[in-house]
């Protein structure tokens, strides 16, 4: 009889009253976050330029016969694994023409890249990049042409050849490396391989020459740009909460 008084009787629910040091609560713990992936929000912009042209421009801005003086403007914006990137320059050059005709060449313009790039670095707490990306360009700009042909009957014969106004299009793919230098102050490379140019406006002649692109032509043609950055931090870095099990 005892026995069956006992089975009668109903455990308590648990409660903040009758609780003590022995008892156990069940308590479901919450989940991890997923360190691989990246929540989208704007980080920080990075500002700098390409001190390749730079350095050409110091070099060869006085040469008469083989000119050049440009600036280039890098900058993105991170956006956590992606980045969006944006190049504006400047360029103006001449040289000497030696293909067939003898002569010189001149052009002056703009240009600018827009693309996006992916940053394979995933866990890096300083946010380093090794990056691949893709990019579009364009260009705008005038350019010269003086051709020195000889001819059997009359001699030198000078051709003044020009296209005032000519636009291109071009497409690109990108990789390279951005790190931390100190504080805010960053440096890296980019490579280039540049496909498709489009012309139009070259109606004297074919354009030789595309500013921010280079020789216009069949085929791919390969660019290399040197750049120091600055950060501009927009919001703190969120870092993945820790639980440690007990």
């Amino acid at each position: 009889m005892v026995s069956g008084a006992l089975a009668q009787v109903q455990p308590e629910p648990l409660t903040a009253g009758n609780a003590n040091a022995n008892d156990t609560v069940t308590v479901e713990r919450p989940k991890k976050p997923d360190s691989l992936k990246e929540k989208f929000y704007l980080r920080s912009f990075r500002v700098g330029t390409d001190l390749i042209s730079l350095g050409k421009t110091v070099v060869m801005k006085d040469q008469a016969s083989n000119y050049f003086s440009g600036l280039e403007v890098n900058g993105d914006a991170d956006f956590g694994k992606y980045y969006f990137a944006v190049d504006v320059g400047t360029s103006a050059r001449a040289y000497d023409l030696h293909y067939g005709d003898s002569g010189n060449y001149s052009n002056s313009g703009n240009y600018y890249r827009i693309g996006i790039d992916i940053n394979l670095l995933k866990k890096d707490p300083d946010r380093n990049m090794f990056f691949f990306g893709l990019r579009f360009g364009h260009a705008s700009y005038h350019e010269s042409a003086n051709l020195i042909t000889v001819n059997h009957y009359f001699g030198a014969v000078t051709k003044n050849l020009t296209n005032n106004s000519v636009t291109a299009t071009w497409g690109e793919l990108v990789t390279g490396l951005r790190v931390k230098v100190w504080k805010e102050f960053w440096m890296g490379y980019t490579a280039r391989m540049k496909f498709l140019p489009g012309v139009s406006g070259d109606t004297a002649f074919k354009s030789f020459d595309i500013p921010g692109y280079g020789r216009n032509g069949e085929g791919f043609y390969w660019g290399f740009n040197y750049q120091i950055f600055w950060r501009i931090p927009v919001a703190k870095q969120k870092r993945p909460v820790r639980f440690s099990a007990k």
